[in-house]
């Protein structure tokens, strides 16, 4: 009897030493797109500076798939130690509750928030080899050739494919839309002009726009964002289209409340960096205050966003099982 009091009483006091420890050994950081995508980015971009907080490298793992849902997936089994985080956004983390009907897990009660982070608008964007040279001329050309354009998302539920959504709604005009296992492989065939069009994530088609390789025909920000002044926004347009993809960080369900604590801190430690807010910045995102970030508020803000979408995604009968 006595042997078993000193086992449970060592176990209880190795609780806190362990979290004390934490971390021990290099983090993974499950990324639910292709590399090259605009999560992908930001995650190696946040990665590296908790890393740096921390003490220990982060790994980043892209686990493709279903719009995020294989990922999420695995993040929610993985063992709550701290040592598998994962990202992902509106879309892996709000739309595909609503979307995909038979996920095995819950997206909201088998995750545990760790920071909100970064959110960004949407670019309509196309080939250079598209006529159009405005958004009016655009949705002209869709219009005119509904069966001859084809336009990529990371599939359905992605933050391209809400972007789609968006974009069909306040304009009318359709196209083809190609699934990818991310918006980093479709932005190569934007360019190759294998697909036309993408109503994409600014982080992900800004860099390309400045760089000649793609034309942009607005931003899905109520206003125009100052790293792209000369974009205007779809309501300038006359397509009142408002959408801004935000991100976070998640981890499973039971991992201690001071190691989400200790990630929390390295998150906004990484954001307070002047280094990785002008980066930010130059990739047109919008950056959450400390407020924001703190679990707590950050889980009231999934499930707002989830009461937000529920009714607009049930409208436009999206499903998948």
């Amino acid at each position: 009897m006595r042997r078993v009091v000193l086992a449970v009483i060592a176990t209880i006091a190795a609780g806190p030493a362990f979290s004390q420890a934490y971390p021990s050994k290099p983090i993974t950081m499950i990324v639910p797109f292709a590399a090259g995508g605009p999560t992908d980015l930001l995650a190696r971009i946040i990665g590296e500076r908790m890393g740096k907080e921390l003490g220990q490298q982060f790994i980043i793992e892209n686990v493709t798939g279903a719009a995020g849902t294989i990922a999420m997936a695995k993040l929610a089994r993985a063992a709550p130690d701290g040592y598998t985080i994962g990202i992902g956004h509106v879309g892996t983390n709000v739309a595909n509750a609503v979307i995909y009907t038979k996920l095995g897990f819950d997206l909201v009660n088998d995750l545990e928030p760790i920071a909100r982070l970064p959110a960004n608008p949407m670019l309509v964007v196309s080939s250079n080899n598209v006529p159009a040279k405005t958004l009016k001329e655009l949705v002209e050309y869709l219009k005119a050739n509904p069966d001859k354009v084809s336009g990529g998302t990371a599939g359905i539920g992605s933050g391209s494919h809400l972007g789609a959504l968006a974009f069909n709604k306040a304009t009318g005009a359709t196209y083809q839309l190609v699934p990818y296992r991310g918006t980093g492989p479709a932005m190569q065939d934007l360019i190759g002009n294998q697909i036309q069009v993408m109503v994409d994530q600014s982080s992900n088609s800004l860099p390309q726009v400045q760089a000649g390789k793609i034309r942009a025909y607005a931003q899905t920000s109520a206003k125009r964002s100052p790293a792209m002044a000369d974009i205007p926004t779809a309501a300038e347009a006359g397509y009142p289209m408002e959408i801004m993809i935000w991100n976070g960080l998640w981890a499973p369900k039971g991992t201690p409340k001071d190691i989400i604590d200790k990630l929390n801190a390295a998150a906004v430690a990484a954001l307070s960096d002047p280094a990785v807010r002008k980066r930010m910045e130059e990739l047109g995102q919008d950056l959450p205050t400390v407020e924001e970030m703190k679990p707590a508020a950050f889980a009231a803000f999934q499930k707002a966003e989830l009461t937000r979408w529920k009714p607009i995604l049930e409208a436009a009968g999206v499903k998948f099982e």
